[in-house]
């Protein structure tokens, strides 16, 4: 459960998900100009946006909820050019990891099952 009145953090470029709490710490402090150890949830999306990984402290230590797509994407949020952060409130978080773009995926599933046909008909000939 989030508090009510959690303030959530995204962070409007790209980060490497593969990094684990002191990284997403550290890119939290450096990149968002935030100390996560005062409270609050910090979002970060892969380059594709098929991955999010979001940072928070609870009463014992670090958290990481991580979640990553077998299909679409997680639609980013508008920001103005040179924006390096969206503030926002806890519910909007939990709207963003339900909305996902399924539009960019549904063109990869179709050329890629073109691309198995082709490969398919091309060994029996």
């Amino acid at each position: 459960m989030i508090a009510p009145g959690t303030k959530v953090y995204f962070a409007v470029q790209p980060a490497d998900c593969r990094r684990s709490f002191d990284g997403l710490a550290a890119l939290a402090a450096s990149q968002l100009e935030r100390d996560p150890r005062q409270g609050g949830m910090y979002v970060f999306l892969n380059r594709k946006g098929s991955q999010v990984r979001v940072l928070f402290r609870d009463p014992h230590g670090w958290c990481i909820l991580a979640k990553r797509l077998d299909r679409g994407r997680f639609r980013r949020p508008a920001c103005e050019a040179g924006q390096i952060i969206w503030e926002t409130e806890a519910a909007e978080l939990l709207r963003f990891l339900s909305e996902i773009d399924w539009t960019r995926a549904a063109q990869r599933v179709k050329r890629s099952v073109h691309a198995q046909l082709t490969l398919v008909r091309g060994d029996m000939q």
